[in-house]
């Protein structure tokens, strides 16, 4: 280490992960843990395809291919597929680089997010760009979203996390600092 540097600089961690390695942990379990649910009960709704009231009036499992983006908006599978390698690049990036300033909540948030895209990425590679979604929300006949998956919920979850934890910690300040540059 340079005189004048300290453990805490946002570069650090690409080298030297050191009390990183726990955060780095913590990511990745999150990941795994919502892939293999997400693909866990892909699996099941694909071998049990029959319609499912779970809480009646509220809450069906009712399987679905996706060939769609968020809301089931139309997309060509080739670009979502390069779209999504593209953003994990950029999860994994920014959590290297600035590793040292993440909280915990921001790791787990990053690893829900990453986690669920990979889950929906295994989906469109194995399936020829659809996704399997079956959680159907609606309440009676006055109101309906969209069908979606575990992987879409981890996604959700981690995007309203992370932005609450850059909020708490004041992250954003501390890496942009006040001018809205980045800092060196």
């Amino acid at each position: 280490m340079q005189k004048g540097q300290d453990n805490k600089s946002p570069g650090k961690s690409l080298l030297f992960l050191g009390r990183g390695r726990g955060k780095i942990g913590l990511f990745l379990t999150s990941a795994a843990l919502v892939v293999l649910l997400d693909q866990l009960s892909k699996s099941w709704i694909r071998e049990n395809p029959a319609s499912m009231e779970l809480l009646p009036g509220f809450i069906n499992f009712l399987y679905s291919q996706n060939p769609g983006a968020v809301f089931g908006l139309p997309v060509n599978p080739t670009f979502l597929i390069i779209t999504t390698i593209a953003i994990l690049t950029i999860i994994i990036f920014l959590l290297l680089r600035y590793l040292s300033l993440c909280t915990t909540l921001t790791v787990i948030s990053a690893g829900l997010i990453f986690g669920g895209a990979i889950g929906n990425l295994i989906d469109r590679l194995r399936f020829s760009g659809f996704v399997t979604d079956f959680i159907d929300i609606h309440l009676k006949n006055l109101f309906h979203w969209y069908t979606f998956n575990l992987a879409d919920a981890a996604i959700t979850v981690g995007v309203f996390i992370l932005i609450y934890s850059l909020h708490r910690t004041g992250l954003f300040r501390k890496v942009y600092g006040h001018t809205g540059k980045i800092k060196n």
